[in-house]
């Protein structure tokens, strides 16, 4: 293991190294935040490949597979489609309008404040976010050097806190491109054939199942796939964490094209996890807890050196996503519920305490695929029809969202302590609710004040005040 070992060791080092360079370039709010709103073509499809394929995309995208086959993929494939809808439809929009959060997006649209609603049901989401990655670092661990989850889960925590805290999105962004890189290597082009060779191939495979379902696409159960593209496609659409990689972008071609390219390699990542859950269970068809095949798979298939490049490519795939949401996280806190003047040190305090919180409920959870769900029906429940009707429908009104925002949220908490976190209930009743609720309480308010509709109609048109107000005078 002592190639394994000095594999993984570079790649930290790395990691942190970056963090520290990245820590001379975040000399501002906006380059510490946004990395100066100045990424180009590869650099952002890299990153935002890299931040939506986390460690419940490929941990669990992998134990997905173990369990249902070909069809495990749908989960991960439902992202890359929101990746795609968002990139084709809102993308231009977003970074037009120069803001930095999400709830900053709806007080442009609606006008006063909705950020104290808006803003803690965003933070919740990215702190779950970023917990379910970090949940994650403890496979890798215990497969390394047998760590217990607590310590695994401190140190890797620990690692991403640092660089992220270091040098803000300009670290996250650095360190997402070689993440997304070894990523690709080590799932794509190493574990992926092998694992499928090891199995005898897609003929071996079938054989050594013996089960037809496994390679049906529909396995998993219509209602779980539905609820799947309801919670990842629309949660995609509005997440701080995704839009703030939007807001990096230089340009509204590159935020466009970068994404749609990103998406694609989504739905590649999607099958392939899928592929190697299949293989995994002809394999090593004994496994108790589907989060425990992807390291059972490195561990025995993998020869060393190839295993520590794979295992630094799950550690990749952890980080990456978690450091994204570990930043959106503290933006929204800094910006939205804090609401007072903020500078890099004080965005930096607020990274460093947030992830500090994370780190201790990541030790407290166990299910990376459940953490993720809590997360992503909090989002959706509570914020995607406030948000899309907002970008839409000109009627919708600031009391109609905040309304919306609220029985969203709480509809879905309440459906999950009723039927359970992984139901299909909690995010059909949200949207539902919070629907009918916006759409009521919208028509029944004043219109939106057209001063607030006519400064938001500039801002999508990419001037800012300041621009408007030379052009009238």
């Amino acid at each position: 293991m002592a190639l394994d070992y000095a594999v993984i060791a570079a790649y930290v080092l790395g990691m942190i190294g970056m963090g520290w360079w990245g820590m001379r370039r975040a000399t501002s709010k906006s380059e510490y935040l946004v990395a100066g709103r100045r990424l180009g073509f590869t650099m952002y499809s890299g990153t935002m490949s890299a931040v939506v394929l986390g460690g419940a995309s490929t941990i669990g995208g992998v134990g997905l597979g173990y369990k249902f086959g070909i069809s495990g993929a749908w989960m991960v494939f439902a992202i890359g489609l929101g990746i795609l809808l968002l990139s084709a439809l809102f993308a231009r929009r977003i970074v037009k309008l120069k803001v930095y959060t999400v709830s900053q997006m709806l007080d442009l649209r609606y006008g006063g404040n909705s950020s104290l609603i808006s803003g803690a049901v965003m933070w919740a989401y990215t702190l779950m976010l970023t917990v379910t990655s970090t949940i994650a670092y403890s496979t890798i661990f215990n497969v390394l050097f047998g760590l217990p989850k607590t310590l695994g889960v401190i140190i890797g925590g620990g690692i991403v806190v640092l660089y992220s805290v270091l040098g803000g999105m300009w670290s996250i962004t650095l360190t997402d491109i070689v993440q997304f890189v070894i990523k690709t290597i080590g799932i794509l082009f190493l574990l992926l054939p092998i694992s499928i060779f090891a199995a005898g191939g897609f003929d071996g495979i079938q054989r050594r199942l013996d089960d037809p379902a496994m390679f049906e696409i529909g396995n998993i159960g219509i209602g779980t796939i539905i609820t799947y593209l309801l919670i990842y496609v629309f949660g995609l659409l509005i997440g701080q964490d995704i839009w703030q990689r939007v807001f990096t972008a230089k340009s509204p071609k590159v935020a466009t094209w970068g994404g749609v390219t990103s998406g694609l390699y989504c739905l590649i990542y999607a099958v392939a996890g899928a592929l190697i859950g299949t293989a995994g269970k002809a394999l090593y068809p004994d496994i108790a807890n589907k989060d425990d095949v992807f390291a059972t798979m490195v561990e025995n298939l993998l020869p060393t050196g190839v295993r520590g490049l794979v295992l630094a490519a799950a550690l990749a795939a952890m980080m990456s996503t978690s450091s994204g949401a570990l930043i959106a996280c503290s933006t929204v806190a800094a910006n939205d519920i804090w609401r007072r003047k903020t500078d890099v040190h004080s965005n930096r305090m607020f990274t460093l305490v947030l992830g500090v919180i994370a780190i201790i409920i990541a030790v407290i959870l166990n299910d990376v695929v459940a953490a993720l769900t809590v997360a992503y029906n909090i989002l959706v429940g509570g914020l995607l029809v406030a948000i899309i009707g907002g970008l839409v429908w000109k009627r919708g009104t600031r009391i109609g969202a905040m309304v919306s925002m609220a029985v969203g949220a709480l509809t879905s908490i309440s459906f999950m302590v009723i039927d359970g976190v992984l139901a299909d209930s909690p995010i059909y009743y949200s949207l539902g609710a919070s629907l009918v609720t916006y759409l009521i309480v919208s028509l029944a308010t004043p219109a939106t004040d057209p001063a607030v509709l006519a400064r938001w109609d500039r801002r999508v048109a990419g001037k800012s005040d300041e621009e408007e107000e030379l052009v009238n005078a």
